[in-house]
């Protein structure tokens, strides 16, 4: 039996795993410390003890110089359930059919866009309203809806999610069967933690909050999705949206959005 000890720098290997497990600490610590609070966005990973007790959950009250750190985005204030604008009124939907007439130009006479705008024909209501709300409170920015909805009563914009909700969803300009839809559409990543979008967005289920997708514009699509992804969409409810729309790649995104504009391989 050799008489020689395991566990003295003699011993080659031991030299070897032990300056190995430092290095691998050392680049973790400086990758999960250092690198990526960097390039993160939210408040509390601001700096390395920051996110040291934001990885340890620690209490808030421990950040840096004793203050909570709060993040700077606004969150939507609209709860959404079921009953949201479920039961309207015809004299809610005839208010919201003249308040229309200012959103013609973007969104179509009947609600059906020529301009790359969102077709709002046949939208679930509570979306409609949402969306609304989140523009008047900044929660969501636009150059030309912000303004607009600037002045709207709470009202107003529940006669106008009413009509436009009431008007008939366009037919599919060409049937894609479901056979053909994008894997990420119909069973999502599970292993990069994307739900499928038609878990949400109909097709298996349908979310409060979520709106209907089918026949959107494939532009308007996409650009929602990479606004969500690089973070400036932030009015998505608990950042679903955002989870998902910055682990798709661009192919993905994609063809998300021309399956959902019923467009196949570009084609309409």
């Amino acid at each position: 039996m050799s008489d020689e000890r395991l566990f003295t720098f003699r011993n080659r290997w031991f030299t070897v795993s032990v300056l190995g497990t430092i290095g691998i600490a050392v680049v973790s610590a400086l990758i999960g410390f250092v690198w990526l609070p960097s390039v993160h966005r939210d408040a509390q990973f601001t700096g390395v003890w920051n996110a040291i007790c934001s990885a340890a959950g620690l209490p808030r009250s421990w950040y840096s110089e004793g203050t909570i750190v709060e993040s700077k985005t606004k969150l939507t204030s609209v709860e959404m359930t079921p009953q949201l604008l479920a039961n309207v009124s015809a004299n809610s939907i005839g208010r919201g059919a003249t308040l229309a007439l200012r959103c013609t130009m973007c969104h179509g006479e009947r609600g059906m866009s020529e301009a790359n705008s969102p077709n709002l024909a046949g939208q679930f209501a509570s979306v409609i309203y949402k969306q609304l709300v989140d523009f008047q409170q900044g929660v969501r920015t636009n150059a030309v809806m912000s303004p607009m909805a600037a002045n709207l009563s709470d009202q107003d914009m529940r006669d106008l999610a009413a009509y436009y909700a009431s008007l008939p969803r366009p037919p599919a300009q060409r049937k894609v069967s479901d056979a053909l839809a994008p894997p990420v559409v119909a069973h999502g990543a599970p292993m990069r933690n994307i739900a499928p979008c038609a878990a949400c967005h109909g097709g298996i289920d349908t979310k409060a909050g979520s709106p209907w997708l089918d026949g959107l514009p494939a532009a308007y699509t996409k650009s929602q999705l990479i606004a969500f992804a690089n973070g400036t969409r932030t009015n998505d409810i608990d950042g679903v949206m955002r989870n998902v729309a910055r682990n798709m790649t661009p192919e993905e995104i994609d063809a998300a959005a021309m399956y959902y504009a019923r467009e196949l391989n570009g084609k309409p």
